[in-house]
């Protein structure tokens, strides 16, 4: 071999030897969009449950406790290393009883030059009060809500990495509500819903919303909520319709539920129909709701399973 033939030959063979032992980046790892007629990717319920833990984790999230400031830090670093574009969209509101809330909704997009668009969304405070535990030394307390609260979030954010590794063929927006349920009354409830229904820019208008609360009962069984029959009935029937399909039909019945006032309900009726995916039936006659025994105890990663391999359906076969 000429010489500079053999140096040339020396080089390369030292340059594979020193990737060797490295990881080689495969397509697996590269973004590849998911399409309807490409197998589904999987939803990891294992992962999701892990988001539940963290969040639980940080203690109650209720506006101004630490535990809300940890979890605001964390979601948004979490999805900055995810989406697009990532908001953090402050703004205060005043109780009934003159109490100063600063609160705070996240907004991620995904694909913000896509046109057709799908907003998912679900609440991430907690509940400053556990106004129905069987204890009533316990009702003023701020409840952990590995259910209501930590559930759509967790779903939400599992799902932020999978549109990270494989794009929908849409455009997706997610949308973290703060001040759902700070209550007691309905004033003081949906407040990041309310909010993001009453400053939404005018051309905002995705196709149709999809919120998640309450998704990690160890039961886990979606009827069609009332509100959203009423105000996106054919939203309502494509979910239910695709869980059919995916075989997920068992946690998804094609029966009514009851009429649940929730973030949808402002989303609706500022324009965009929007179906609630919920679970009320909360532990034995409901309850775990509101109450010290929204733990880790009394969730599980199967609904959450069911509810994002459904979303990962819709969403690859375009919305």
């Amino acid at each position: 071999m000429p010489p500079l033939l053999l140096i040339r030959y020396l080089a390369a063979v030292l340059l594979l030897s020193s990737v060797a032992g490295c990881t080689p980046v495969t397509a697996v790892d590269e973004p590849r969009q998911c399409a309807a007629d490409r197998a589904l990717p999987d939803f990891d319920a294992s992962r999701a449950f892990d988001h539940i833990r963290t969040q639980v984790a940080f203690g109650p999230r209720v506006p101004g406790s630490d535990g809300h400031r940890e979890q605001l830090a964390w979601m948004t670093e979490y999805l900055r290393e995810r989406a697009a574009e990532v908001e953090q969209r402050a703004f205060t509101h005043t109780t009934v009883s003159g109490e100063l809330l600063e609160l705070t909704n996240v907004f991620a997009r995904f694909r913000p030059e896509a046109r057709r668009r799908v907003l998912l969304l679900a609440h991430w405070d907690t509940r400053p009060s556990a106004d129905h535990d069987p204890d009533p030394a316990r009702r003023a307390k701020p409840i952990l809500g590995a259910n209501d609260g930590a559930s759509g979030v967790a779903v939400l954010l599992e799902l932020a990495d999978l549109l990270h590794r494989y794009p929908a063929p849409i455009g997706v927006d997610l949308l973290l509500t703060d001040g759902e349920d700070y209550g007691p009354t309905g004033a003081d409830m949906f407040l990041g819903a309310r909010h993001f229904a009453e400053h939404k820019p005018a051309a905002y208008r995705p196709q149709y919303g999809v919120l998640l609360d309450m998704v990690a009962d160890t039961q886990p069984r979606f009827p069609m909520e009332g509100y959203s029959l009423h105000y996106a009935p054919t939203v309502v029937a494509k979910i239910w319709r695709i869980a059919h399909d995916i075989g997920l039909g068992q946690y998804f019945p094609e029966e009514p539920g009851g009429y649940i006032m929730d973030d949808h309900v402002f989303l609706n009726q500022a324009g965009i129909p929007t179906a609630n995916i919920i679970d009320f039936d909360f532990g034995p006659d409901n309850g775990h709701w509101h109450t010290h025994r929204d733990d880790l105890d009394r969730v599980s990663a199967e609904g959450l399973g069911a509810v994002g391999q459904v979303l990962v359906a819709l969403l690859c076969r375009g919305g």
